[in-house]
């Protein structure tokens, strides 16, 4: 594996913090800020007329907290991930804290200067306690989400140890026989299957944990393809049609590579006649489009062997629990050929 891919594997596992700094979570703490005003203001108000100019002062009060607290999470997240979840949780509830306190006594301060009618008594000690109450309720519901992912990737790691287990014996037996059989008419090809073999079985014995890039992968659908193009000889074609691919772009590793392995023994085996793998790539709109498609003897579908579907949703549920439902893999006929489309996000990180 390259380096690239051995840098993408070490900042791997879950957090129970997510990353504070990212657009998409400050908006999400913004709408959530602003529906906690509107929730607030409509309790408060005793005349519709009021909606608005309450409305006004309370949004900007709490959009500053709010804020605020996202950068503090933001600057101390990286240190709070070192912790355990529930120290983390103790600690980010009581920075927030401090947070809410500093901004409402500043708050305060400059009401009672600038707009006297909004200087409530009390209002840090009632904006305390909402906030309190508030981040509690935050952190629960991202420590929920922290186990769920743990979960997730724990399912993920097991499911990806069982296909790695999941070498079938007969093309091991082949590919011996092969290079066994080129050692006599060819003994540099047989060199080059052998290290071919070998970068698939170092790839299938790899650290389960450590994604792997899209070039280390699609060189690892060349290798397996060359190992079988030896055994089928003129049966198997190859066609391939990528177009400037990210190869520095990460995926679980084994993720091709079995869907290649499919496409040889689920459709080119069962027939006596040439047939077709095509690989195609595209990278359109930050998203990498991979479709892997065969031919298949009419009459008899894709899916007629037993494990197909089984490694499909293995595959699935495993880009499910690294891309967190940004990925998707879909099976169908294309022309009268089988495909599998698999579409993930790069660049990606984990929100």
């Amino acid at each position: 594996m390259s380096a690239a891919g051995e840098q993408a594997g070490a900042g791997g596992g879950t957090r129970f913090l997510p990353n504070f700094c990212g657009i998409r979570l400050v908006l999400a703490v913004v709408f959530g800020a602003e529906l906690l005003a509107i929730v607030l203001t409509l309790f408060s108000v005793r005349e519709l007329d009021q909606v608005a100019g309450d409305l006004s002062m309370r949004s900007l009060f709490i959009q500053w907290i709010a804020l605020t607290g996202a950068g503090a999470l933001c600057a101390a997240g990286r240190w709070l991930n070192r912790l355990s979840p529930g120290v983390a949780g103790v600690t980010a509830w009581t920075l927030l804290q401090g947070v809410i306190f500093a901004v409402a006594w500043v708050a305060v301060a400059v009401m009672e200067g600038v707009w006297p009618d909004y200087a409530e008594p009390g209002l840090i000690l009632r904006t305390q306690g909402i906030g309190a109450i508030a981040s509690a309720l935050m952190l629960r519901y991202l420590f929920v989400q922290h186990r769920w992912r743990h979960q997730v990737e724990a399912e993920s790691r097991a499911r990806l140890q069982a296909l790695q287990a999941r070498i079938r014996p007969h093309f091991l037996f082949n590919s011996m026989n092969t290079i066994a059989n080129l050692t006599r008419s060819d003994p540099a090809l047989a060199e080059r299957v052998v290290e071919d073999l070998s970068d698939l079985f170092r790839a299938s014995l790899s650290d389960s944990r450590r994604p792997m890039t899209l070039g280390d992968e699609l060189e690892l659908v060349r290798g397996y393809l060359r190992i079988e193009a030896q055994r089928l000889g003129d049966r198997l074609r190859v066609e391939w049609d990528l177009e400037a691919l990210p190869l520095e772009a990460v995926l679980p590793g084994l993720t091709l590579q079995p869907l290649v392995e499919n496409a040889v023994y689920h459709g080119i085996e069962r027939s006596t006649a040439p047939g077709t793998v095509r690989v195609s790539g595209r990278y359109r709109r930050r998203r990498v489009n991979i479709g892997i498609r065969n031919t298949y003897a009419a009459g008899d579908p894709p899916g007629h062997r037993e494990g197909n579907r089984m490694a499909l949703e293995n595959i699935r549920l495993r880009l499910e629990g690294h891309f967190g439902g940004q990925a998707s893999l879909t099976v169908g006929e294309v022309d009268g050929e089988y495909q599998v489309r698999l579409v993930f996000p790069h660049p990606w990180s984990r929100p």
